[in-house]
């Protein structure tokens, strides 16, 4: 069953070591198939290099495993609530990369002290506040913090982040935690400016509607 989405899912899993954006067996990477509402979802506890294609967990909107058999990611509930509250989302990833999370640790957005940022996320990476693994806690606090953003801190957790595929939320992943790192780096040095918001506006459209191939 969608063996061709647990394939693209198996290989953007393998991404998040390869970007430093895990360690171990933590973070997950989830994708909803648009045309059954069915989610593919990292089994829980698994190294990422023994991972493999069949081993990902397909659940339906309500928790029920529809194919499958490990166990389904602790955070499961929380990617399901937001994919219910969120139907432009068909991708949710949640890791603990470093640099972001030291501002989650602190329950601290990151604001927008780089063009960067702006093109990415069109305003500051917010922080949501705290909540416990296992149920539907921080999936709650995904949907209600993260506003326009593609990313959210989750306070003394980590990152999720969100896309209309996995692979955009995953590509939102690896440039939360470039951001992070280098705010990180520039608030060393001293205090960084904050970019006005008419520019933000300007390059985040920039970014969205120009930048690229077209």
């Amino acid at each position: 069953m969608l063996d061709q989405l647990k394939e693209q899912v198996w290989k953007l899993h393998l991404e998040l070591p390869k970007n430093g954006l895990v360690v171990w067996t933590g973070g997950n990477v989830s994708a909803r198939d648009p045309e059954s509402g069915l989610v593919v979802i990292k089994p829980s506890g698994v190294l990422y290099d023994e991972l493999r294609p069949e081993d990902h967990v397909v659940v339906n909107l309500e928790g029920d495993i529809v194919e499958g058999g490990l166990k389904p990611s602790s955070d499961t509930a929380s990617h399901l609530y937001v994919y219910r509250h969120r139907p432009d989302v068909n991708g949710v990833v949640h890791t603990h990369s470093s640099y972001a999370t030291a501002f989650a640790a602190l329950g601290r957005s990151i604001p927008v002290y780089l063009t960067a940022i702006a093109d990415e996320f069109g305003g500051p990476i917010p922080c949501a506040g705290f909540a416990l693994i296992g149920g539907e806690e921080i999936g709650r606090q995904v949907v209600e913090h993260i506003g326009i953003s593609q990313a959210v801190l989750l306070k003394n957790h980590g990152v999720f982040t969100v896309g209309a595929t996995a692979r955009a939320a995953v590509k939102t992943a690896v440039m939360v935690e470039d951001a992070a790192r280098a705010v990180w780096l520039a608030l060393q040095l001293g205090q960084p400016n904050e970019i006005a918001p008419e520019d933000v506006a300007k390059l985040h459209h920039r970014y969205m509607h120009v930048y690229g191939q077209r």
